[in-house]
């Protein structure tokens, strides 16, 4: 059961053009923009954790991820700083 609501204003045409697909697939509005929001949602999720690489650009990315770091000196100098609010932080 669901008992979230979730609400939202659209432009008239906008509602015009959900409801015309609505009709077009036998369903219901909300279930309509439901499983709509809910794709977007996955995809952006995907997006941000699967991408997709060709044989030679995966073998160039695992050969950058096992190199060992190349010196930074402003990282080390960040690395260094004493969080505020750890123990002997100056």
């Amino acid at each position: 059961m669901r008992d979230a609501a979730i609400n939202l204003r659209a432009l008239p045409e906008q509602r015009d053009l959900i409801d015309h697909a609505v009709s077009l697939l036998g369903k219901n509005r909300s279930d309509f923009m439901l499983e709509a929001a809910c794709e977007r949602a996955q995809a952006v999720v995907l997006n941000q954790v699967f991408f997709n690489l060709d044989a030679d650009k995966f073998q160039e990315f695992t050969a950058l991820l096992d190199a060992p770091p190349s010196l930074h000196p402003g990282l080390e100098r960040l690395m260094a700083v004493k969080a505020p609010w750890s123990a002997g932080a100056a």
